[in-house]
């Protein structure tokens, strides 16, 4: 079962996903209800405005190439209060209303605004989806934030609560991110002019002035040395030893024009991928992969440049790997770990909606990955 070398690995970004949680008290629609007491969920769930999930979106019907930046979705600068959080993609999606402009949005917007703009593998998408959404979504209301505080969410929950969102850190974005900084420095998920320039210098020196796979390669191991060398709170383990090697082939995989057909040489020029990262803006007559797409040569970067997951301890360069975390031999460790580990640490004795609605965003989750070999988990039995 080579799940890596296929489209599945490549939502393993969009988790964005698996470690941390957020909470809130005061409670906007779309914060996170993980970390509350068992009493306080349950007064929030009362009032809330309870939704039942629907099902996923299934694949495309047509899953061809076709023009994303049309009439019908123009671009569209943000107005006060509209929400951007670490992933060019999603911020892209939003900003030409792919997504609800606003940046708040369910799973199932989420898995067709994903699959309609980039044409991502639709099992890839649910997987990543619905993990995220199991950590920082409201799942009685079926909304997640893909960004993070502001003024709609109302006032903080008390530290260590945090508000909602996928700028949470170690869950949907993590360290050594190509043009965001690391949570450490202050800012997890805003453009980062200087990483920004950085990348271009990689793809300048090593792609001739795109982004492509060598530049990948090359990139993602300089990322992680820097967080090794200046982060004493690295931390490479799972999920983000997944996300990472993902994102990175990211912008060679969406992010250039369909209308290549050849994906394994496909590289992005530094004008559009300014477009995407800084502006969340397609390019102009921008037309999607050619077929559904996941996170073509990931395997090739991580080999490149091999580690095992691992964070440093208390201090710069002392980096040390975790036997524990799933790595690329064991997929459905990671899946194990997410279930019993952290949302179960996050829920651990749901009632009534709650706990429906759980069960129905887990067997969401697990059908990305149906047929991959990994047993499904039941943490709060079956309906």
């Amino acid at each position: 079962m080579m799940l890596w070398r296929n489209s599945a690995i490549s939502l393993f970004v969009l988790v964005s996903t698996l470690t941390h949680f957020s909470t809130t008290l005061a409670f906007p629609s779309y914060g996170s209800l993980a970390g509350l007491s068992q009493r306080e969920v349950h007064e929030l769930v009362a009032r809330l405005p309870a939704v039942l999930p629907p099902p996923p979106p299934g694949p495309l019907t047509s899953n061809g190439t076709k023009l994303v930046y049309d009439r019908n979705h123009p671009w569209k600068p943000l107005r006060k209060g509209d929400i951007r959080g670490p992933c060019p993609g999603l911020n892209t999606l939003a900003s030409h209303g792919y997504l609800p402009r606003d940046g708040v949005a369910s799973p199932s917007q989420i898995i067709t605004a994903v699959q309609e703009g980039f044409n991502m593998d639709s099992g890839l998408a649910r997987f990543v989806t619905y993990g995220a959404h199991l950590v920082d979504g409201n799942l009685v209301t079926d909304l997640l934030s893909i960004g993070g505080k502001t003024k709609k969410t109302g006032k903080d929950a008390p530290p260590p609560a945090i508000i909602g969102g996928l700028n949470t850190h170690r869950v949907f974005e993590g360290d050594s991110s190509m043009t965001r900084g690391d949570d450490f420095f202050g800012d997890n998920h805003s453009f980062n002019q200087t990483l920004f320039d950085q990348f271009v210098e990689y793809s300048n020196r090593f792609g001739g002035g795109s982004y492509n796979i060598t530049v990948a390669a090359e990139l993602r191991h300089r990322r992680i040395q820097e967080s090794i060398a200046s982060n004493p709170e690295f931390d490479f383990t799972s999920p983000r030893f997944f996300t990472a090697f993902a994102e990175s082939t990211f912008p060679y995989a969406f992010f250039v024009d369909g209308r290549i057909s050849n994906r394994t040489s496909a590289a992005l020029d530094m004008t559009n991928a300014t477009l995407f990262f800084r502006d969340s803006k397609f390019p102009r007559d921008f037309w999607r992969p050619p077929a559904p797409t996941g996170a073509i040569g990931i395997i090739e970067i991580f080999s490149a440049y091999p580690i095992a997951p691992g964070r440093n301890v208390g201090a710069v360069n002392t980096y040390t790997p975790d036997p524990t975390s799933a790595d690329f031999g064991n997929f459905c460790l990671l899946y194990t770990n997410f279930v019993n580990n952290t949302v179960k640490s996050l829920y651990p004795d749901p009632k009534g909606v709650l706990r429906r609605n759980l069960i129905l965003n887990l067997r969401y989750f697990y059908g990305g990955i149906a047929g991959g070999g990994c047993e499904e988990i039941f943490p709060y039995g079956q309906i």
